[in-house]
């Protein structure tokens, strides 16, 4: 028999263990230390209180982690993360825990709840369908080796210690996920390196990456700037300036991502 409730009086230890166990068979390999669990629910908003847990005899056996912030202008809940140990799936923990969810957001008069699923797990991708969820766009992540990068720089990159990213969105040519948004990065500002492009004393492009897990949340460069190579020498600079071995960067796969780099 399971219970369900709220994650607030559980620890980040738990939490961090049970992640692991419940992530041990994933598509993806998840490198997960503790102090990067951390981060990602920092970064993503964690809210414990949002949050459910499946226990059986008060261990837990399942969760969904979710952050809270307002999305297009409307209080959303994103589910950072959902996951159930092996050995007790297929028992209707996840479908129960929405459930949860659902009624835990109508109390608190939440009007969205946003999540994001890899495409090739389709019984998540079912499951969530099955929910009410709708998809509303897809990403595609990219990893680049270091080693295998050709260092070229045409322009002079500066590193700084923050930037107004709400001053630059006219750059982007997607809105990024939540995990990359600028909300996220405001609420780590420390775990990253900020590298911009200036001409006439005006930003042109910037980049930034997680200093130590190479991640890129955010790359840009001014519509009327492109194809001078100014996306490219902000990749060289940051690349120097990681302690990973591999980068990760997410994008709207509809761009021409080729070109962009040109």
């Amino acid at each position: 028999m399971f219970c369900y409730r709220a994650l607030d009086k559980i620890s980040i230890e738990t939490l961090h263990k049970t992640f692991l166990d419940a992530f041990s068979d994933y598509q993806v390999n998840i490198a997960l230390p503790l102090w990067k669990f951390e981060q990602m629910l920092q970064r993503r908003g964690y809210v414990s209180q949002l949050s459910i847990g499946a226990f059986e005899n008060e261990i837990l056996v399942g969760f969904i982690l979710n952050g809270f912030r307002s999305w297009n202008g409307k209080p959303t809940v994103y589910d950072l993360g959902t996951g159930v140990i092996v050995e007790y799936r297929r028992q209707g923990i996840t479908s129960n825990m929405l459930l949860n969810i659902k009624e835990l957001l109508k109390q608190k008069q939440v009007e969205q709840y946003l999540l994001e699923v890899i495409e090739s797990n389709t019984s998540a991708v079912s499951l969530y369908k099955k929910q009410g969820f709708e998809i509303q766009r897809e990403f595609s992540c990219f990893q680049l080796d270091k080693r295998k990068y050709n260092p070229i720089t045409t322009c002079k990159v500066e590193r700084v210690n923050r930037i107004d990213l709400g001053q630059l969105t006219d750059f982007w040519d997607f809105k990024p996920s939540w995990q990359n948004s600028i909300d996220s990065i405001n609420a780590v500002p420390e775990e990253f390196l900020y590298s911009i492009v200036r001409l006439d004393n005006t930003i042109v492009g910037y980049g930034i990456i997680d200093k130590r897990t190479g991640d890129i949340p955010q790359i840009a460069v001014n519509r009327h700037y492109r194809g001078r190579g100014i996306a490219r020498s902000i990749m060289t600079e940051m690349i120097k300036n990681t302690e990973s071995a591999f980068l990760m960067l997410i994008m709207n796969p509809n761009l021409q991502k080729i070109s962009y780099w040109n």
